[in-house]
């Protein structure tokens, strides 16, 4: 047992639950992402209190040792490597009370204290969607990033294009394969793949890590495709080929609202055909980051006016990360926003801000500072 986790919680600094793991496919990711963090969180500023979550969903304490959540080799970090005990955790959905509890077959509760913000770095459903933020919400504890509907809406590709087209701004063709879709007419659904024109890219409609996804090149592969998304998540999008540079844009919110950073190139090598799993997680997958992009100044204040654009548009708050296609004429195409991006110090969020100017423990610490400040989402 981590004696200084375990301790009731008497020091004025603020405590700072820092929630990782969870039921996703993007476990081992947000570990990962867990243990940059801890390591550069500021321990004379704020006591800490890692929380695991399983993918089973139990809360466990874990071990504050950010060296255990690195990935070695080929091998991904899990919340059940680190975990301290199986006793599971729990905070309450009571607003008048932010008491983390410890609960054991045959043995008393045992008060760890209260918390006093949450870091989640939860990727995925589960965490990074609405749901997470909605039992926070519930709580009344305050939470780094954004609330409730941007979440959802950010997570859910359907819904985030149709919020972009909603307040004309720039995406690519793309179309929705519901379960009922499949089900009931496989045949008009290859239709509509079909006339996007090939090829396409077929995704789980809520998930992220480039988990799922399929680049497809002949109608002959879009079943399999299909299935492998479905195993994922039961709703697929699938977007149209764009052709161009794959370029990427932080934006975080500072007291003045939010700014961007400079933009990023990310350019895929090796075997890869697109930037999949391997080609983000993995070492010595081909992938080169120029941070900052090779742009006009023109074609940067763009790309940022767009990603706040974007933020903004999905009632973002704290951070995002905006990813685009800069197209052979010379338009930018946004393809996705990160509610709660990749956050090693070597993730492009993070690598982005460092060139702007703001260093990854400066990072950190604003965006703790930002969610201190905020009242809970139907208070604002």
């Amino acid at each position: 047992m981590n004696d200084v986790s375990a301790t009731p919680h008497f020091t004025p600094r603020p405590r700072v639950a820092v929630v990782f793991g969870g039921r996703s496919s993007e476990h081992a990711i947000s570990c990962v992402t867990a243990g940059s963090v801890l390591a550069a969180i500021d321990r004379s500023k704020y006591d800490v209190l890692p929380i695991g979550i399983g993918t089973d969903g139990r809360w466990m304490l874990v071990g504050d040792d950010p060296t255990r959540l690195a990935i070695r080799g080929d091998e991904l970090p899990t919340v059940t490597d680190v975990a301290e005990s199986t006793a599971a955790l729990v905070l309450a959905a009571d607003p008048t009370s932010r008491e983390i509890t410890m609960l054991e077959p045959g043995v008393l509760p045992k008060l760890l204290g209260e918390i006093d913000v949450v870091f989640p770095l939860l990727h995925g459903p589960y965490g990074e969607d609405g749901t997470f933020q909605g039992f926070l919400e519930l709580a009344q504890v305050p939470y780094v990033g954004s609330g409730v509907f941007a979440s959802a809406a950010s997570m859910d590709k359907e819904y985030m294009k149709a919020v972009f087209a909603g307040f004309g701004l720039p995406s690519g063709p793309y179309t929705t394969v519901r379960p009922r879709d499949w089900e009931r007419d496989p045949a008009a659904v290859r239709a509509a793949v079909s006339a996007l024109g090939f090829p396409v890219f077929v995704k789980p409609a809520r998930a992220g890590s480039s988990m799922g996804i399929t680049k497809v090149h002949r109608i002959e592969d879009l079943d399999a495709a299909l299935e492998e998304a479905r195993r994922h998540d039961p709703k697929v999008i699938v977007e149209g080929m764009l052709t161009g540079r794959e370029i990427e844009c932080g934006v975080l919110e500072f007291e003045d609202g939010p700014r961007a950073s400079l933009p990023a190139e990310v350019r895929v090598g090796g075997d890869h055909e697109f930037y999949d799993f391997a080609a983000k997680y993995l070492p010595d997958n081909g992938t080169e980051l120029d941070v900052p992009a090779a742009l006009s100044p023109e074609q940067t204040a763009e790309v940022q006016r767009l990603a706040v654009a974007a933020f903004e548009a999905l009632s973002c708050e704290g951070l995002a990360r905006v990813d685009f296609f800069l197209l052979e004429n010379g338009q930018f195409v946004i393809n996705e926003v990160n509610t709660m991006p990749g956050f090693t110090p070597v993730s492009m969020f993070p690598s982005m801000w460092q060139a702007t100017g703001v260093d990854y423990a400066e990072l950190v610490d604003r965006l703790i500072q930002a969610a201190l400040r905020r009242p809970n989402q139907l208070l604002r």
